[in-house]
């Protein structure tokens, strides 16, 4: 099957732990190339955001990174992409009529809005990942939110319009009906982990010097929605404790970061600056072993569509204490590989990871579990199978003449 997956902003080439590079970066990179890898000729179109970038390039399992150019060729915020996603839907277009996929997967929903203009006409099936909802986002972030005003209305189009919705999880599927946007439309294929590199062999103490008895530890892109705020409001409860923080850029480009900044100046005030760590980005290949050194894994964001730190960290054998929205829901299984805390208060959240720190048994129990799961439910197979399914549903559904028996 030849497969053309259109990511505008989040290019699965991409370093991760900016502010605008994260979960749908790996989830695009990894799910190209595992069904490239099952033998479909997947392209991933991106946009052009640096001038020196080729044309084209390949991936090591087969998969084709394609730059589309569409507005300046440099970084731009995500938000002001919306500007130039007509050229990048005439791009796509002219490459689509040279060389017809039999589907398209757009992830995020400029990418939505330029796949289905540029699928016009050419009887394409268009299948559509959100990755994030503005209704969410509004909800939350009120007027800090620096959505294009059509946002919603497009999301909403797009659901309407697509042969087919891939959400990641259920509670998704919840907010797309509030929309208009009818279950039956939508099929859930949630992230998934690498539990080959992710894995609990072992556990490593990686900070050098004093040690607290316990180590907590929080690794996402540095950005206020995140709650790491609230992690630092639990620590004061939990004084036996250490709290390693890993994203945003390099640790040595900490200093000038607004939101490391603002941490550490809140980490000051509630007096818990001397068991804060800001680790800055960790590669990839170094966080299984920084995962498995900490005792329990904190996943705390006001609001989280999927959030695939929790599977690697349950990959990796470690409990997850998870604020209760979104994806997490149905990731961590509250009770079992995890605990599941309202949003925002920290007195829970503090209660939460004590009551595991205070169990030695629990933890252990957590953690194999949370192993287990991942790998029942949760592996990358998994997700491309999903995946595939829905390929060929809507792929066969437009084989299928106007009027034919089904």
């Amino acid at each position: 099957m030849r497969i053309a997956m259109v990511s505008e902003h989040a290019s699965p080439l991409a370093a991760l732990g900016g502010p605008d590079a994260g979960g749908q970066n790996v989830y695009v990179a990894r799910l190209a190339e595992l069904l490239a890898a099952r033998g479909h000729d997947v392209t991933v179109h991106t946009r052009r955001d640096d001038a020196s970038l080729p044309d084209r390039v390949p991936l090591p399992a087969g998969a084709v990174v394609e730059h589309v150019r569409a507005g300046p060729a440099r970084t731009l915020p995500k938000d002001a992409l919306f500007a130039h996603m007509p050229q990048f839907a005439d791009q796509l277009a002219r490459a689509w009529r040279h060389e017809r996929p039999d589907v398209v997967h757009a992830h995020f929903w400029m990418s939505g809005m330029a796949a289905l203009r540029g699928a016009h006409g050419l009887s394409l099936p268009v299948v559509q990942t959100y990755h994030a909802l503005g209704t969410v986002k509004r909800r939350h972030q009120g007027a800090a939110d620096t959505s294009p005003a059509e946002r919603l209305g497009i999301e909403r189009e797009i659901g309407t319009s697509c042969a087919r919705v891939l959400a990641t999880c259920s509670d998704e599927v919840r907010e797309l009906a509030s929309m208009g946007i009818p279950p039956g439309r939508c099929t859930v294929v949630p992230c998934g982990v690498d539990t080959e590199h992710f894995t609990a062999r072992g556990r490593i103490a990686l900070t050098p010097g004093r040690r607290c008895r316990h180590r907590l530890l929080a690794v996402g892109r540095l950005v206020p929605r995140k709650g790491v705020d609230l992690a630092l409001r639990a620590l004061r409860r939990i004084p036996d404790a250490e709290l390693l923080v890993a994203g945003g850029p390099p640790a040595d480009g900490l200093a000038k970061d607004p939101e490391a900044m603002r941490l550490l100046a809140l980490a000051r005030r509630l007096r818990v600056a001397d068991r804060l760590v800001l680790l800055g980005c960790v590669p990839h290949e170094d966080m299984p072993a920084l995962l498995r050194s900490a005792d329990v894994v904190l996943c705390t964001p006001v609001y989280e569509p999927f959030g695939i730190v929790p599977l690697e960290a349950m990959a990796c054998g470690v409990p997850v204490v998870a604020t209760d929205v979104g994806g997490h829901r149905d990731t961590v299984a509250h009770g079992e590989t995890g605990l599941l805390v309202p949003p925002g208060l920290p007195d829970p959240l503090a209660e939460a990871v004590r009551a595991l720190l205070d169990s030695p048994e629990r933890l252990r129990s957590y953690g194999r579990a949370g192993r287990v799961r991942a790998l029942g439910h949760f592996t990358w197979d998994r997700v491309a199978d999903g995946v595939e399914g829905v390929y060929d549903r809507v792929a066969d559904h437009r084989r299928i003449p106007t009027g034919a028996p089904r």
